[in-house]
């Protein structure tokens, strides 16, 4: 019974996504990228990586390198601390770490609730922003990590 629900609510056009908090504003991105969650870890710095780059982690014996999300966003460095979370992202083969202040919940977004990027943001070159969910009066935008991540390529 459940499996046939969660197809019906699929052929409409339902996606899920988890929502995680950085900057002050909600964001999203696809659960099926994520592959754990777990709390910060002081990173190695990597010479001549991009300044949104906190460093590498050690994950069970594979490198990962990790992104500091304020910084990709253009909004300065993130001030980790113990309460912050590195969110474990996979698309493809890359495996990317994603520091956000923290993870609040996984939402159930319908087609009809996502709008559009506003041209000025398109043209911005942030293709890695996907829409704007509308849920409750309130806006959360989706982020489509692999293009967020698509140059830690060089990392993986």
């Amino acid at each position: 019974m459940t499996i046939q629900t969660y197809e019906r609510v699929s052929d409409q056009g339902v996606r899920q996504y988890i929502k995680f908090l950085a900057t002050g504003q909600e964001y999203a991105t696809d659960i099926m990228g994520v592959r754990e969650i777990r709390g910060w870890t002081e990173a190695t710095v990597v010479p001549h990586a991009p300044d949104y780059v906190r460093g590498v982690i050690n994950l069970r014996g594979i490198v990962l390198p990790v992104i500091d999300l304020k910084a990709r966003l253009g909004l300065g460095m993130t001030d980790a601390s113990s309460s912050h979370v590195i969110i474990v992202m996979e698309c493809g083969k890359r495996i990317t770490g994603v520091l956000v202040d923290a993870v609040l919940n996984i939402l159930s977004v319908a087609k009809d609730q996502i709008q559009p990027v506003p041209q000025i943001v398109r043209e911005s070159g942030n293709d890695y922003v996907e829409g704007i969910a509308v849920l409750d009066g309130k806006m959360v935008t989706l982020l489509g990590i692999d293009k967020l991540t698509a140059e830690m390529d060089a990392f993986n």
